[in-house]
Parts: C-alpha cells; structure tokens; sequence
C-alpha cells in the first residue's frame, strides 16, 4: 500500500514537472516568436507566405525526443519487440491533418497582420484569444469554469479591452488606412481561428481511443507541424516565395547571415510555442494554454517597446498589471483547489493530509 502510494506521488511529481516544462516553453515561444518574426518585418522582410511557414517549420526538431523515448522504450523491462517508433493511430492522424491545416491558415493570418501592425498592436488583439478560447472550450469540452478562472479570464480580458485605446496612433509611417485595417481585421480573425484550434486539440485528446501519453503529444505536434508546414509551402510556391528569398536575404537591414539567423531562430521559437500550447493542454487544459498566451501578451508589447522603440502609453501600463493580476489570480485559484482535493483525498482514505 505504502509502495503504491509513493508511486502516486512520483507520478503527480512528475506530472507536475512536465506541466511547468512546458508553461516554460509556452512562454518562451509567446514572446520570442512574435520578436523575432517583427524582426524580419522591420529590417526589410516581407514575404507573408514565408514567415507562416517559418512558424511550424522546426517540426523536424520534434524527431530527436521522439528517437530518446523510442530508445528509452525499447530498453525498458517489460517491453514487446512490437515497440515501433510510431504509435499514433490513422484516425488521430487524419483528426490531427485537418487541425495542421486550420493551424496552416491562422499562421497565414496572423503573419498577414504582424506585417501591417506594430507589435504592440498585434499582441492587444491577439489577446482576444483568451475569450474566444473560454467560448470554445465551453462549447467543445464542456469546460467548467470555476470562480477563479473566470475573474482571470474577465481580468486578462479587460486587459486586452484598456490596451484597444488610442490604437490609431500606432499606424506605421507610410501605411494607408486599408492595409492597416486589413492588418487589424486579420489578426483578429487569427485570434479567433486559435482560439477554436485550442479546445479543438483538447476533444481530440478525449475523443481518442488511444491511451494519451507525452511521446504522444510529440507525434501529434510533429503531424500538426508538418501538415500545417505543407499547407504554407503551396502558399509560398504559388508566391514564388522560394524564388526571392536569396534576393531578400542579400537586401536584409542586419546583413545576409544575420537574415538566415532570423529565419531559424524564428522556426526554433516558434515550435517552442505550438509544443508548449499542446504540452499544457495534455496537462491541464486548453484554458490553462490560452491564460499562458494571454498574460505573455503585456510581457510582448514591453519588449517591443525596449527593443523597437514602439509607443508605451499608459494604458499598456493598466494592461500589464490587470494580466499579471489575472494570472496571479488563476494560480492561485489553482493552489487553493489542489490543497482542497488533497485534504479529502486524505479524508477519505484515513491518511494524514
């Protein structure tokens, strides 16, 4: 019995390890990919079709876990010689094909209006995701929302509500009112379309007949990455992306090296924030994913604005308070419902809480 129990607690130790992981990586890809994709913009970068694909190219990077947990596999006591590298099923494969390619088309809009808008404003609209994914979690996984959550998600909102003042000043020099327009229109369409895609991932987690583990989730992401990927490359061939890109990289502002740098850091990021988004939805939720994006959000527009000289108003102050506030909040809800399901826990089977 006490061996069981130790087993238990290894398991929600390790649970717990892997979640911060991979809030970690979430967290990273949030800001660094955004920076460095505006970095490509500024310096003279402008292939839309380009830098969508560059947000799920490092789905390569995924096979080098993928090989370790194989491997470990293959060692382990106990394990049958039919152990494959693979062990998602076609079904999840085909569920997963349809959620590369969604993901596909919101990299597209989104890498649309990052081009148009200042970094500060794409991250003010982006952080409407948060309640479209509220919606859609509701809608799709029957997400019950307890009080916490929904003062985090009211506080991360109203956050994103301060931040929509005095956005017609950030227009950049030399862009028409359509494009900036444009710009606005599809980066929000693109809050909207992740905020579906979160949820979306999450049902299919349930849905799936197959026992979910975390080389699983790296499968998955490998098949939304590459799926995803290919969607963007037909862009970029029917663009004539590929033709210009040694063009551009002679003509980049930081010098003809330093654009390649950008294009493989960009990949690197960015795979750090699909891998983490889907990490936390194995662990928690597909919530829990869009508060991460949302509270990293105010954390954007501050780099932006030490690193690019963008505009600071005092509304993005409010923000940055009300979002961290919001996330405080949301973990600290979290806290409080742990240490209560552990205490009966205990109380049901006698142990000492």
């Amino acid at each position: 019995m006490a061996e069981g129990r130790e087993t238990e607690q290894e398991k929600r130790t390790n649970d717990r390890i892997l979640l911060i992981i991979n809030c970690v990586m979430l967290a990273i890809g949030s800001s660094g990919g955004p920076l460095i994709l505006r970095l490509y913009f500024i310096h003279g970068g402008n292939r839309v079709w380009l830098s969508s694909f560059l947000q799920t190219a490092g789905f390569p990077f995924m096979l080098i876990p993928l090989t370790i947990l194989y491997i470990c596999r293959k060692r382990t006591p106990g394990a049958t010689t039919k152990t494959s590298m693979v062990s998602i099923r076609p079904p999840l494969i085909l569920a997963f094909t349809f959620v590369g390619v969604l993901t596909g088309l919101d990299n597209y809009l989104y890498a649309y209006g990052l081009a148009r808008l200042p970094l500060s404003t794409s991250a003010l609209i982006i952080a409407s995701q948060l309640a479209f994914t509220a919606v859609f979690a509701f809608l799709l996984v029957m997400q019950k929302f307890k009080a916490y959550s929904v003062n985090a998600v009211v506080l991360l909102t109203l956050a994103a509500g301060v931040l929509a003042l005095h956005t017609s000043a950030d227009r950049p020099d030399g862009e028409s009112k359509k494009q900036y327009v444009m710009g606005f229109v599809m980066t929000l369409v693109a809050a909207a379309l992740y905020g579906f895609v979160l949820p979306l991932v999450e049902l299919a987690y349930k849905k799936t007949e197959q026992s979910m583990t975390y080389s699983l989730v790296l499968e998955i992401q490998f098949v939304i990455g590459m799926f995803s990927s290919l969607f963007n490359i037909v862009g970029m061939i029917i663009n004539n992306d590929f033709k210009v890109i040694s063009r551009e990289a002679k003509h980049f502002g930081l010098g003809e090296a330093n654009y390649y740098v950008v294009l493989v850091g960009t990949a690197i990021l960015w795979q750090a924030f699909f891998l983490g988004a889907i990490g936390v939805i194995y662990c928690a939720s597909s919530l829990l994913s869009g508060i991460i994006i949302a509270v990293m959000l105010p954390v954007t527009e501050v780099l932006a604005v030490i690193f690019y000289q963008e505009k600071f108003q005092v509304e993005k102050g409010i923000s940055l308070i009300l979002s961290i506030w919001g996330f405080a909040y949301y973990f600290y809800g979290e806290y409080k419902q742990a240490k209560k399901m552990k205490r009966n826990h205990a109380l049901e089977t006698g142990e000492q809480p």
